[in-house]
């Protein structure tokens, strides 16, 4: 009897260890096709929302996996960049509870507001190469949705308009009224720098130029160099995705930085990104 049950553990202990295996090899084949490159920014939307399984199919929204919080926090953590972002482990897993809170869990949405995308191109300008930033942004129009440039930066501009300021600063003479405004010759015409002569709050409006520039010929578009995306959409956080071109798994649309972020640090992050620091 003894030496019976015996056999039935010795088989039992087998029969649990094949099965325990089993589960490993599926876990560790469904985590490989996770990794697989997230080549399109419509499939990190999905993976971070846990709209499809593991396999790249769309989940419909009455399927029990559909957004399921427990696969969330695994296709989210598998969408980071693991080569060259510095972001520690507890920075990111504080970011992978914020977003899969069973009680309050965040989700993108393409049309959603505060995530915009920044690209660099190439232009001809003056007989060179030029290197032009445009930020491309959402809006809705008509039954749809477009893509719009909403600013731009060019180094040219930039340096064209580097208003003079305090005590330096060219100015017409508050009594030029009673010369007829005679001196506005050498403000205009001799000086070279007629920003100095406008309002203290003067801005000027870089992306109506830009237009004027295209539609005269004087800025011809050559191509798109890179591309990169910056999402303020969830509440205290911001992150930014690139496209990582390289062999592996751990390639495509990844999240290359992440923080954590207040309000004032939210405008000034704002202004750097928009380059106006």
């Amino acid at each position: 009897m003894i030496q019976k049950l015996s056999v039935f553990i010795i088989l039992l202990c087998g029969v649990v260890s094949i099965g325990n295996a089993q589960v490993l090899n599926d876990d560790y084949d469904i985590e490989q096709q996770l990794l697989a490159s997230t080549k399109q920014l419509n499939q990190f939307f999905k993976r971070f929302n846990g709209e499809e399984n593991n396999k790249g199919v769309e989940l419909e929204p009455g399927d029990r996996q559909y957004r399921n919080p427990r696969l969330r926090k695994r296709y989210i953590s598998m969408l980071f960049d693991e080569e060259y972002a510095q972001i520690s482990k507890d920075l990111k897993t504080r970011f992978i509870n914020y977003t899969t809170k069973s009680d309050q869990p965040k989700f993108l949405g393409l049309r959603s507001e505060d995530w915009f995308a920044v690209v660099n191109t190439t232009f001809e300008y003056e007989g060179r190469e030029e290197a032009i930033t445009l930020y491309m942004q959402m809006q809705q129009e008509g039954l749809g949705y477009e893509w719009v440039i909403s600013k731009v930066s060019f180094g040219r501009y930039k340096e064209m308009f580097d208003k003079q300021r305090g005590e330096t600063k060219e100015f017409l003479h508050p009594m030029s009224h009673e010369l007829d405004f005679m001196n506005l010759r050498k403000a205009l015409v001799k000086n070279g720098s007629p920003e100095s002569y406008t309002l203290a709050d003067y801005e000027p409006d870089y992306l109506t130029l830009f237009i004027y520039e295209v539609k005269k010929g004087l800025l011809k578009f050559n191509t798109v160099n890179r591309i990169n995306f910056h999402f303020f959409s969830l509440d205290g956080w911001y992150f930014s995705l690139n496209n990582f071109n390289r062999a592996g798994y751990n390639t495509g649309w990844l999240i290359s930085d992440l923080t954590e972020i207040n309000k004032p640090q939210k405008e000034q992050l704002l202004k750097i990104i928009y380059d106006q620091k």
